[in-house]
């Protein structure tokens, strides 16, 4: 048997600063870098107390022992590179700030606290606290930060979570050519996770401005890197995705300020991402102020040794040894933080034995809701339409239809781009939806690994970021491989995040019910997606409806699902000739057809279906009112039209092709009995598909499938219930 040993390219560093390093320190920058360490282990501290005092609801995951990281990082980044960072965050979130608000020129050795810097401190204190104050107006909290001006974009408490979203925000530097570099904070259990390796490998793919920062602190919680992780040098992990790697000591603040200073420049130059891992260790539990051998899992001679090495010890006495500071200048720095820390807790509570909350810092009650979704300023201008206001009409495909105002939003918007699995591949993806679009904008439809965590998550970033990304999942079972991204991330994070940020981002997602495709590729998504209010949903049943809605998604500064269903791909519907720009609102139901004994609600597939049992009905001497919902996401339902037509019929059908605890109609339901109770002349009915995954046998996938001859019966039979 042959044996060649294979050669891989790769690029590892270690990186450690000695005493010359040191000596050849700014005195000035040196006197920053001395500030944000002491800044952030007191404020640690305070919030400790704080949360003793019963001041702070929720966990406090300090960061104390990892001080070094926040201060060397942030000295050697530009004001408008770009932060991503964990639950564990206040030192980045705080150093990033106030970089942000002080002069650079501030000398904190000989000068008083700027009062922006005092505002920094105070909100970030407020919104850890849950107050109106703080920078997510107290919604945030500890683990949710979020100061966008100051390119903080947000610090995320789902393991690995925000990873995805810093590649999004990198690729949205790269495609607007700022220059700027996004660093990206997670910890050493977070390299275990998928979407890490998804965001890793589109971002060494697409040659991003990224760094991927690892403080590894060598404990999951409570569990040591060696029984979670295969290999101990997670540095090595950037051989996969075609990135250099480097590692450095967590307490090197000199070490860690030169590697991101070289990376920064390498990656601003087109080196490509950059994976950093910094052995760092935390000195307290996973949260709160016990040590880790209170728990039983670290020693105490372990923490000792690892407390004599903190980075708040060593550096002041090495920069008085070194004659880059005085000790005099180290005590005023001191001074000036606990100065600062103290009038920020001051700020948010009430002195006393405990200190208590600040009663008027409280947000108000009447807020909860506030920031759900976007205030509605995108719509203003905009005039909606419908089949009425056009005069002429020509047959148009309702793939061609995806194709042709999906080309539209390209064309006119220069920030818009499509992600998707193959969509750029065989002329229009694998169902034409993109049918020429690859060839026509270069750069902008773009073909993704496999890899739905990682592709959804990067455009969210793309969306916090001010970008318009179309998504395209394949089949809405994928959703459930990105569901982290779908539902904790994007469907989250407009309130999570207080209001701070619009996601303008389109998701768009092809029904293949009744293809033979089986249990895992034939899910209506419309049941899952309404569980998060965050999310708008749409089901075009049409090419007009198709127009029009897209066209509304796009302008939407909330994420919009659009429902495609694969029966309608091959049809011809009418739609105005020549104009693609119309809008259809949301929450806005079309009356298909009227009648009187019962209405019938359906969208997507079955408004056709339904329209064509209208004659059948006739002749069965019953009046159907069919409503074609549109919006389907719950706060949508549009229950105007719903009421006026229940005024009419006093009965109601809900049908839907999703299986049964898959469908959103008993949540419809439900609301129509506590609104229009009055009305009804008997109960409401739902009918869907059976409650099973769909078979791929085409004679057990059709008994499972909602029927024609069902919808029929239900409906006729509600109808003559209603007369008797």
């Amino acid at each position: 048997m042959k044996k060649t040993r294979l050669d891989v390219e790769t690029f590892f560093e270690e990186w450690r600063s000695d005493e010359g390093d040191l000596r050849g320190m700014n005195p000035h920058a040196a006197a920053r870098m001395l500030f944000d360490i002491v800044l952030i282990n007191e404020f640690e501290h305070a919030l400790l107390r704080l949360k003793a005092e019963d001041c702070v609801w929720g966990p406090v995951h300090t960061s104390v022992g990892q001080e070094a990281v926040a201060a060397g990082v942030v000295a050697a980044l530009r004001r408008s590179d770009k932060m991503v960072a964990t639950y564990r965050a206040h030192h980045e979130f705080l150093a990033k700030a106030l970089q942000f608000v002080l002069p650079e020129d501030w000398d904190p050795a000989n000068e008083p606290l700027p009062p922006a810097g005092q505002e920094v401190l105070g909100r970030t204190l407020a919104e850890i606290m849950g107050l109106s104050t703080g920078y997510c107006s107290g919604r945030g909290g500890s683990m949710h930060l979020r100061f966008a001006e100051a390119g903080f974009l947000g610090s995320n408490p789902i393991v690995g979570g925000g990873i995805p979203l810093a590649t999004g925000a990198a690729f949205a530097e790269k495609f607007r050519g700022t220059g700027n570099v996004v660093v990206c904070f997670f910890g050493d259990g977070a390299t275990n996770i998928g979407s890490f390796h998804e965001a890793c490998n589109l971002a060494g793919l697409w040659d991003l401005p990224l760094v991927c920062f690892i403080e590894n602190n060598a404990y999951s919680v409570a569990t040591p890197l060696r029984q979670a992780c295969a290999i101990e040098d997670l540095y090595a992990r950037a051989a996969s995705y075609g990135m250099k790697g480097y590692r450095v000591d967590g307490n090197d603040v000199v070490g860690i300020h030169g590697l991101v200073s070289d990376v920064s420049r390498d990656i601003r130059a087109g080196g490509g991402p950059c994976i950093i891992e910094a052995i760092c260790y935390r000195r307290y539990h996973h949260a709160g102020d016990q040590p880790g051998s209170a728990f039983g899992y670290r020693t105490r001679e372990e923490e000792v040794r690892s407390k004599e090495r903190e980075v708040i010890s060593v550096f002041p006495r090495a920069l008085t040894e070194a004659g880059i500071l005085t000790e005099k200048q180290v005590g005023k720095i001191w001074d000036l933080v606990r100065t600062g820390i103290e009038r920020a807790v001051d700020a948010c509570t009430v002195s006393g034995t405990p200190r208590t909350v600040r009663a008027d810092l409280w947000p108000g009650l009447d807020t909860v809701e506030r920031g759900l979704r976007s205030n509605g300023t995108e719509w203003q201008g905009v005039t909606f339409s419908e089949r009425s206001d056009f005069a002429s009409f020509a047959p148009l495909r309702y793939s061609n239809a995806i194709s042709q105002v999906t080309g539209r939003w390209l064309e006119k918007d220069g920030e818009t781009v499509v992600l998707g699995e193959d969509i750029a591949n065989f002329g229009g993806g694998a169902y034409g939806a993109t049918k020429g679009l690859a060839a026509r904008f270069p750069g902008r439809v773009l073909n993704t690994p496999i890899a739905e965590a990682g592709f959804t998550g990067l455009a969210l970033g793309m969306a916090m970021s001010g970008m318009r990304p179309v998504v395209e999942i394949m089949f809405p079972d994928f959703a459930l491989v990105a569901a982290d991204q779908m539902f904790n991330q994007i469907g989250k994070a407009r309130h999570m995040y207080g209001n701070t940020t619009d996601l303008p981002l389109v998701v768009r997602t092809r029904v293949a019910i009744g293809c033979g495709y089986g249990g895992q590729h034939s899910m209506d998504p419309v049941g899952l997606y309404s569980l998060f209010p965050g999310w708008r949903i749409v089901a075009p049943s049409d090419s007009f409806d198709y127009i029009g809605l897209f066209n509304s998604a796009m302008r939407s500064n909330d994420p919009v699902l659009i429902i495609e269903h694969h029966s309608l791909y091959g049809k011809d519907f009418p739609v105005p000739t020549s104009n693609l720009d119309f809008f259809i609102p949301f929450g806005k139901a079309r009356v298909v057809a009227e009648g009187s004994d019962v209405t019938l609600l359906v969208y997507g597939s079955l408004v056709g279906r339904s329209e064509q049992l209208l004659p059948k009905f006739a002749a069965d001497g019953i009046s159907v009112e069919i409503i074609d919902l549109r919006t389907l996401d719950l706060p949508g339902i549009d229950y105007e039209s719903i009421g006026r037509s229940l005024g009419k019929t006093g009965a109601l059908v809900i049908a839907e092709e999703a299986a049964a605890s898959q469908s959103i109609g008993s949540a419809i339901s439900a609301s129509i009995m506590e609104r229009f109770f009055e009305y009804l002349d008997a109960p409401v009915t739902r009918v869907a598909s059976l409650d099973i995954p769909l078979p791929v046998s085409r004679v057990l996938e059709r008994e499972t499938m909602i029927s024609d001859e069902r919808i029929f019966r239900t409906t006729a039979a509600v109808a003559k219930r209603r007369r008797s």
